[in-house]
């Protein structure tokens, strides 16, 4: 019983720590970015993504959000082109537990032959994406801004925005960048 709640304590710690988002960006140093105030997607970058029609509607309607929040309105004729592109991988896991009964562990104190190495092998699997945003001026047609995250991606219908829109705050959070 004791192995079991180890099991699960470290089970709990794995999954929760997949429920973050990590992320970077890198910008153009040159940018004045204060002068950004509309945007448009960008049709062909974003159909070169290699995702589902469903999940990039679900990644434009995040941006669509946070860019209003940012202030940000959407025009015919944008200061920026947002694009997006994705890749995933999948992660394999393999968590073993050596806490059988023998050589001490288990029951009693001792070592016990018959029960000798009695663990067992926890295997889990996730799927991870990285989502980048990229910014381009649209007068210029250069990129200025890009943002990546990465995070463990849900296959629960009902959670896929709610993690598309964790996803997509996270990386905008980095915009405007900080000057220094």
């Amino acid at each position: 019983m004791k192995s079991f709640s180890l099991l699960s304590l470290i089970l709990i710690i794995t999954l929760s720590s997949c429920s973050t988002v990590r992320v970077a960006s890198d910008y153009d140093r040159q940018t004045n970015f204060n002068g950004y105030k509309s945007y448009a997607f960008f049709k062909p970058g974003i159909d070169k993504a290699e995702i589902s029609d469903l999940d990039k509607k679900r990644i434009l309607r995040a941006i669509e959000a946070d860019m209003a929040a940012k202030g940000f309105t959407k025009s015919e004729n944008p200061d920026v082109l947002v694009s997006i592109f994705t890749k995933t991988k999948e992660n394999v896991n393999v968590y073993q537990n050596n806490f059988g009964f023998g050589w001490g562990w288990g029951y009693g104190w001792g070592w016990n032959p018959w029960f000798w190495n009695n663990g067992f092998n926890t295997v889990s699997r996730t799927t991870e994406g990285t989502l980048y945003i990229d910014l381009i001026d649209a007068s210029k047609r250069e990129l200025i801004w890009q943002g990546m995250g990465t995070a463990a991606l849900t296959t629960k219908v009902e959670r896929k925005q709610e993690k598309m829109n964790q996803i997509v705050s996270a990386i905008l959070e980095k915009y405007p960048p900080e000057l220094k």
